[in-house]
This record gives C-alpha cells, sequence and structure tokens, in this order.
C-alpha cells in the first residue's frame, strides 16, 4: 500500500467535507434571493398619451433611463421591461424603503434654470454631471452641477443679465432653489443647497445624471410584494432537494461503489463552486435559477455515470485498475463535451431571447454545465488515479465491475 498516497486521499476527503461544511453558510449568506422568495416592490407605469401616441424608440429611452436610476439605488438585478406599446413594468426585491423608490421612480426629472419673470435659460440637457458632497466648512450636503460648454455659455449671459436678480431652480416645476446672481458666473458651475441629508442630495444628482423621461409617466399600479408564496415554494424546494440529492447519492453509493463515493466528494465540491461563483457575481436567486442549479446537478451525476460505465467495460475486458481509468476517462470524454455543448447551446438561447426569471435559469445552468465538466473530468479523474494509486481498494468489485 502507498502510504503517502492514502493521506493524500484521507487529507483531501476531510478538506471537502470541511469546505462543505464550513463554506455553505456564509454563501447562502451572500446570495441574494429574488422577488418571488423574499419579496419587494411591484410598479407599473404607464405613459400620458393624451396630446400624442408614445413611439417604441421613446419606451425604449425611459426603460433605459429608469435603469440607470434603478442602479444607482443599488438593487441588485431589477426586473424592468416593456409591456404592450406604453407600460413599463418594475420589479426590485428586497427594497428597504419603498416610498424612496417609489418617489425616484415616479420623477420626471426635468431641469430648469429660470429668471424671475419664468423665462427657462438652462435645461436639463445642458447638464454636463451632477454630484452631491459635504459642502467644506459648514458640512452641509449640496449637489453641484456642471454645464457643458453651450450650457455655460447661456449661464454666464443669463447671470450677467440677471446681477442682483434671482433665478430659480427647478425640477419637475417645483423650485428647488431661488438664489439671488452676485457675480457673473463663467465657469458653468452652479451648486443646489437645503438639504437634510447627504442620501437626499445624492438622489437627486442620480436623479438629473440619469435625465428627464421623454414623455411623461404615470403610476397605474403599485404593491409590496409579500414573499409568503416564494417562502413556501423555497421551503418545498429544498425539500425536494434534499429528498433528490439524497436518493442520488445512495444510488452512486450502492451501484458504484468506491467510484460512486468519489462521484459524492466531487458534486459537493461542484457545488461549493457553483454557489460560490453566485455569490461572487452577487447574482440574485429566483425559483427559476434554483430549478437550473438542481438540473445542472443532475447532469454533473450523467457524467460521472458515462464515466463509470465506461470504466466497467474496461475492467470487464480484463484491464489492471489503472488502465481500465484512463481508458474509461478517454472513451467517455466525448459523449460528456457533447451533451454538455448541445445543453450550452440551449443556455446560451434562453439568455439571449428570454429576460429576468429565464435568464436567471439559464445562467445558473450554465455555470452548472461548466462546473461539472470541470468536476467530472479533472477533479474526479484525479480522485480515482488516486485511489487506484494509494492500493486502498484491490477489488474489481468495489469498482462495480
Amino acid at each position: 500500500m502507498n502510504v503517502g498516497k492514502t493521506v493524500q486521499l484521507t487529507a483531501l476527503v476531510l478538506l471537502v467535507a470541511i469546505v462543505a461544511a464550513v463554506g455553505f453558510t456564509p454563501i447562502g449568506q451572500a446570495i441574494k434571493l429574488g422577488l418571488d422568495l423574499q419579496g419587494g416592490l411591484h410598479v407599473v407605469l404607464q405613459a400620458d398619451e393624451e396630446d400624442r401616441k408614445v413611439s417604441p424608440d421613446e419606451m425604449k429611452k425611459v426603460q433605459a433611463i429608469m435603469e440607470h436610476r434603478i442602479n444607482g439605488l443599488g438593487v441588485e438585478e431589477p426586473l424592468i421591461q416593456i409591456q404592450g406599446t406604453n407600460r413599463l413594468i418594475i420589479e426590485l426585491a428586497g427594497v428597504q424603503d419603498p416610498d424612496k423608490a417609489i418617489d425616484l421612480i415616479g420623477k420626471t426629472a426635468m431641469l430648469s434654470f429660470r429668471t424671475a419673470d419664468g423665462k427657462v435659460i438652462v435645461e436639463g440637457r445642458d447638464l454636463k454631471e451632477a454630484k452631491e458632497s459635504l459642502e467644506a466648512g459648514s458640512n452641509q450636503p449640496v449637489v453641484h452641477l456642471s454645464l457643458n460648454p453651450d450650457g455655460a455659455k447661456k449661464f454666464a449671459e443669463a447671470t450677467r443679465a440677471n446681477l442682483g436678480k434671482q433665478i430659480g431652480i427647478y425640477l419637475d416645476e417645483e423650485q428647488l432653489q431661488n438664489p439671488t446672481v452676485q457675480d457673473v458666473i463663467t465657469t458653468g458651475e452652479a451648486r443646489i443647497t437645503g438639504y437634510n441629508s447627504l442620501e437626499d442630495a445624492r438622489q437627486i444628482a442620480l436623479l438629473l445624471n440619469s435625465g428627464a423621461l421623454p414623455v411623461k409617466m404615470e403610476m397605474v399600479e403599485k404593491r409590496t410584494v409579500g414573499p409568503t408564496l416564494g417562502v413556501d415554494s423555497l421551503e418545498k424546494s429544498k425539500v425536494a432537494g434534499i429528498i433528490g440529492i439524497a436518493l442520488v447519492f445512495a444510488f452512486m453509493f450502492l451501484y458504484y461503489r468506491v467510484p460512486g463515493c468519489v462521484a459524492i466528494i466531487s458534486l459537493v465540491l461542484y457545488s461549493v463552486i457553483v454557489l460560490g461563483i453566485l455569490a461572487l457575481l452577487k447574482a440574485t436567486l429566483t425559483l427559476p435559477g434554483i430549478a437550473g442549479f438542481l438540473l445542472s446537478i443532475g447532469m454533473a451525476v450523467d457524467a460521472n455515470i458515462i464515466i463509470y460505465e465506461r470504466l466497467k467495460e474496461e475492467l470487464r475486458d480484463g484491464k489492471s485498475l489503472r488502465t481500465a481509468i484512463e481508458s474509461g476517462f478517454t472513451r467517455a470524454f466525448a459523449a460528456i463535451i457533447d451533451a454538455n455543448v448541445t445543453t450550452l447551446i440551449a443556455v446560451g438561447v434562453l439568455y439571449y431571447l428570454g429576460s429576468g426569471p429565464i435568464r436567471g435559469f439559464a445562467i445558473t445552468l450554465g455555470l452548472g454545465i461548466l462546473s461539472s465538466m470541470f468536476t467530472a473530468i479533472t477533479f474526479t479523474r484525479w480522485m480515482l488515479r488516486l485511489t487506484a494509486s494509494s492500493g486502498i481498494v484491490k477489488s474489481r468489485k468495489l469498482f462495480g465491475a
């Protein structure tokens, strides 16, 4: 018996067990749950078509602006999609402050600088950048505005013509500030004060940076989605997953014996890899995503079964254990690649043509397939080689032959 190989094999099994026991909890905490599993906010906006019909290009621009605004809120994986010709559906999972999110979503964000007689001198399209900060000295939150060259020129002319007079700053017809012009401003810089907190200033800066909506949007539906159904479904998915995995492990152990044990270790490592990648990507897990993960486990088992059946055939032909392992993997390689590549093509189509939960299903399934190919072709092979070299198992029956 090769003592060194035996020690390596034992250490490896213990390492995988430790990784599984210690790693799953923090990984699970790092993965965010989708709207169907933890609840959130569901909003439906409809374009105001009283004066004219909204165009598809305008709706796409509304969608892009909303994505920019909501991403600035820090919401992970929001669902923002056009419904019909004039509606936009927005779903935000795990929103801590629904009122704040609704306020941000509902604003048209039309910025304008106006003279005392109501004449507009600078508009939102003249804005280059808006940035929130704490004012030096007073430590008060402010929003600094930088105008583009055309806007800076117009602002300079307006301040020159209105020295000693007031120029109001408006957002969606609401006056934010009405300062008196003390000097001619030629730098194209302005600021808005009067905020209660830096967060309020950041929200205004976010609105201004995302731009004004091309059409007025009215909120026709607003509701907070509870996670009751999702939690119930999640618990059932957990039970189904545990039962299914336990049956798969039992089958692999009873039917393939030693290779089955190796497959179980590989599947544990595979699960840690997939969930770890999802946590690193800060992915949002939905019920379809869980389905994709469980399906990929089945495909990972399928790859191991193909390999082990080839291995048994080689052992029945009278080959030695080491030769049978190498030959079995070589013969199974093409079948595994073909099966996984065709599935990856389907995953690519689902991701490209789908949206929301469909993409979540495609991502988890795709990650699972790639990870299963790694564990089945490299890790499982190395484990079987290590087992054969250690001399722990000498009976061919323990390899399923």
